[in-house]
Order: structure tokens, then sequence, then C-alpha cells
């Protein structure tokens, strides 16, 4: 199996998803280890020195000008994850606390956050182990890091908190006997290392990165298989239109749907003629693609974050301890809010073409049925659609925009980043199901286009959906179809076939 050493290789987007789908395992090196050790020592020396310095022999936040003494260091330590934790709502879910902890593994080898070697093992060993904390969805600003999140992710370190088992939250201490662990007793610097940074803001941008990617890749799929249906032109795909207006995202959007009808049969019919086709279908390549600007923009801002350190105080040396603003998420607040925007606007635009293939227009029948009036055919589904649409736009409200001063003015400006990675998950999720029905409709109409062919990739995926979903001849449980199109998205079939474009 690859590996990749944490606080030394450069990790990507992929290497995380890898990492949590276990495709790839995460190591620590000598040269790991000598960072950790180091940053420990100078800790020590800070402390054995007199020094006040933050967190480290002080309280926190108003608190910082509260000297603690050195005997209290390590109680100040555990008394900070019991006192921060106080997240409330739903879990998140599992696969986004392992992120949390790959993430903050790469963060603490860097030698920068006054870790112990012995703290730094066991958190790895939770990973390698699958003992994966269970972390609240609510109560981040974003600001000094997501302090109530990394709270309960490292609550269990101390015997805390809950743990997942078998897919139920289980207290940390039942866990920890089953596997013949103690507890372990924080020492100096550590808690507030463990609890300072981004780590949960940067888990919904990695895990959202992924998804968005495949969202993405699927919407000019099925994008393309709803132009053809409506039997439209090829010629705003052109490479010479977008050379003269060559951003990234459109370029590469042109390409992939040129791709896509190499071979149609069914492109640019003679026998529907006309000058132009709905934004909708002749702007997939600039609306598709400043989709898929914000999506670099994003992977951009979370690669820098994923290998960043991002606790407080940042320890330089044994002299050197500096309580910046590192943990602040405005950096990935206002990005992931961009491509919370982004991802709606596929889902706008999927929308619209959805209500395109019902007007009964160049060949298709009204509704896509050919019996309507006793028949609804496929009037509702597009009320889902719309309505998820709405939903969307009602989650674009950039979080980022807004600021509530905490810690009693300490914290005078904060992120809300945990907001902005909740939403753009929350989008993706949703525009998931947007492009089920735009799917399902695009199919459809492909098959008042027979005999004639499209491309080989939309005739897999054509093959593919009608395994599961047949021609709407008469109604039928409509919502039942819909679900098996979801679930065809989220399996791996539709996610070979997609990544031949």
């Amino acid at each position: 199996m690859n590996q990749k050493i944490y606080g030394v290789d450069h990790f990507t987007i992929e290497d995380s998803i890898e990492i949590l789908n276990n495709k790839i395992q995460a190591v620590i090196s000598e040269k790991s280890r000598e960072q950790i050790q180091r940053s420990k020592d100078n800790v020590e020396a800070i402390v054995n020195s007199g020094m006040t310095v933050y967190g480290i022999n002080t309280g926190f936040g108003p608190l910082c000008d509260t000297k603690i003494s050195k005997e209290e260091t390590r109680k100040l330590q555990e008394n900070l994850l019991i006192s921060h934790a106080v997240g409330v709502g739903n879990p998140i879910s599992k696969e986004l606390s392992k992120l949390m902890l790959v993430a903050k593994l790469h963060a603490l080898a860097k030698g920068f956050s006054g870790i112990s070697p012995e703290t730094f093992e066991r958190i790895l060993l939770f990973v390698e182990k699958d003992l994966i904390p269970v972390v609240p969805e609510q109560g981040s600003v974003g600001a000094s890091g997501d302090l109530a999140p990394l709270s309960h992710l490292f609550l269990p370190l101390i015997g805390e908190g809950k743990i997942w088992k078998n897919g139920v939250p289980t207290p940390a201490m039942e866990v920890l006997k089953e596997h013949n662990l103690e507890p372990i007793e924080l020492q100096a610097k550590e808690g507030l290392g463990l609890i300072n940074g981004t780590q949960f803001i940067l888990a919904h941008a990695l895990f959202g990165l992924d998804k968005m990617k495949y969202l993405l890749d699927l919407a000019d799929v099925v994008g393309t298989m709803s132009l053809e249906a409506y039997s439209g032109l090829s010629s705003p795909f052109r490479k010479e239109l977008h050379e003269v207006r060559p951003y990234r995202g459109t370029k590469l959007v042109a390409e992939r749907i040129r791709k896509l009808l190499e071979s149609s049969e069914i492109i640019d019919n003679n026998d529907f003629p006309r000058v132009q086709d709905p934004y909708s279908l002749r702007c997939m390549p600039q609306v598709h693609g400043a989709s898929r600007n914000a999506w670099f923009h994003l992977k951009e801002m979370a690669e820098i974050e994923l290998n960043s350190v991002t606790d407080n105080p940042i320890v330089l040396d044994e002299e050197t301890a500096i309580s910046g603003g590192n943990f602040h998420g405005q950096p990935m607040a206002m990005v992931l809010d961009y491509a919370t925007l982004a991802a709606a606007e596929l889902g706008n635009i999927s929308d619209r073409r959805q209500y395109l293939l019902l007007e009964g227009k160049f060949g298709l029948p009204r509704l896509l049925t050919e019996k309507s009036g006793l028949n609804s055919g496929f009037m509702i589904p597009q009320y889902t659609s719309a309505a998820l649409v709405t939903e969307n736009k009602t989650l674009c409200f950039p979080a980022s925009a807004d600021s509530v001063p905490t810690s009693l003015g300490q914290e005078d400006h904060v992120s809300m980043g945990s907001i902005s990675g909740r939403k753009f998950n929350q989008v993706l999720n949703n525009l998931e199901k947007i492009l089920a029905i735009e799917l399902m409709y695009a199919c459809q109409g492909l098959e008042f286009r027979r005999p004639l062919k499209s491309s080989p990739v939309i005739e897999e995926v054509f093959d593919l959906v009608r395994t599961k979903v047949g021609k709407l001849e008469d109604d039928r449980l409509i919502g039942e179809d819909i679900l098996a199109i979801i679930e065809l998205i989220q399996g791996e079939k539709l996610k070979e076939i997609i990544s031949k474009v």
C-alpha cells in the first residue's frame, strides 16, 4: 500500500480522501518524530524558564492575563478540553470525524504545536484502529479554530466523550477498555494545540471537494444528454469560440461536451432546424465552467490549509511562541461560500433544462409522455427539483459575511467557516438529487430520438439507467425511480463510466 508521511510530505485533496478510504496509509517517519519531539522540548524549556506564554501558563481567551503555576499547567490542558466541548446538534458523519483526525495529525507532525510523542501516537492509533470520536455538528464560530468540535474530537484521549462503535455513539472509556487503553494525561500546551485549528472546516471542504468534482463531471454528461434529447446544436461548444474567452473552466467544459458528442447521430438534426438553443443548453461551458473555476479556487486554498499549522500559539523555538491568528477560518470560509454558490448554480441550470424537456418542442411530447391528460407524465418531478433549487438558494447566504463577537470581545471577529462548510455539503447533497431528476428526464427524451444513437459514453449511461428505470409509458411511482437513479449516482458503476470523458 502506498504511504504518505505525516508532517513531511505534501498532502493533496486526493491523498486525504484515499487515506479516509484506506487506499493509502499515512504514517510517521523518524523525521516526523524528531519534529514532534523538538517542539515538545521547546514547550518544556518555555515552562521551565518562567516566561509567560499564552495558553502554556496562562488562562485562555479573556483570561489570558491570568498566570497559571507550573504545577497546574497539566490540569489546565484537561480543563480546556472539558470546558470547550459544548457542541450541539446531530453528530457529523464518521467519515468527517476521521478526516479531522487525519488533517490534525498532519498539522501536529510539522513540529510547531508542542504536542508530545505519546499523545500523537495515541491519535494515530485511533485512526489505525478506526476509533473515531463522535463530534456534534454545531457550535463552532471558526475563529480560534473550531474549538468546540475539536474538543469533542479529542475528549476520548482523556477518557471522556464518545466514540463510534458499530454505528452507535459509545462512551469513550468503554471503548478504550475494550482495546486495553488507558486515558492519557495531557501536558503543557497540548490541550490548546489540539483544539485550536480549522480541521472541522477543512474536513468539510475536503469531503465536499471530492463530491463536487464528481457532480461537476456528472452535470456535463447529464446536460449533454439533455442537449441531445432536445435535438440541440453543437456549435456553441466549438473550440474556436472558447479560445477568444479562455477561462479555464469554460474551456474544460466545452472540451468535455465535444468529446461527449463525438460520433453522435442525434446532434445537429436537420429535422428541427433553428438558429440557437436556450441559454441553459448553449451556455453550459460558461455556467458549468464558472462553477469549475470556483472548485479550482477552493481546491487550491484547501490544499494550503491541509499542509498548514493552524493552532495557537505557534512554538518556533525554545524561546519563541507567537500568539497570532493562524487559527482564523476566514481564508476557508470565504471560498467555501463561493463554492456553495457554484454548486447551487449547477442545480439552477439543471432545473431549467428539465423545464425545456417538458415543453413539448422539437419532436418531444408535452411532459415527456405520449399519453398526457390521463397521465401526468413527468410533470411533478420538476416540482421536486424546483423545491431543491430554492432550498439551495436559501443556503447561499454567505456565512462568512457575518461575525458575532465572542470571548468577552477578545475574539471580536470570527469567520463562521464551520457553517460555510456544512452548507456547502448540504447544497451538494441537494444537487445530487436535482441531477438525478434531470438524468431521468434526459433518458426519457432520448427515447424519442430512436433509432438514432448518441456517443458511446452517453449510450452507456443511458443503458445503465435503464437497468433500474424503464421508459415511462403510463403513470407509476416516479418517486421510486428518482430514488433508484440517486442510488446509481452514488454507486461506483456510473462513476466509472463518467470518468471515461
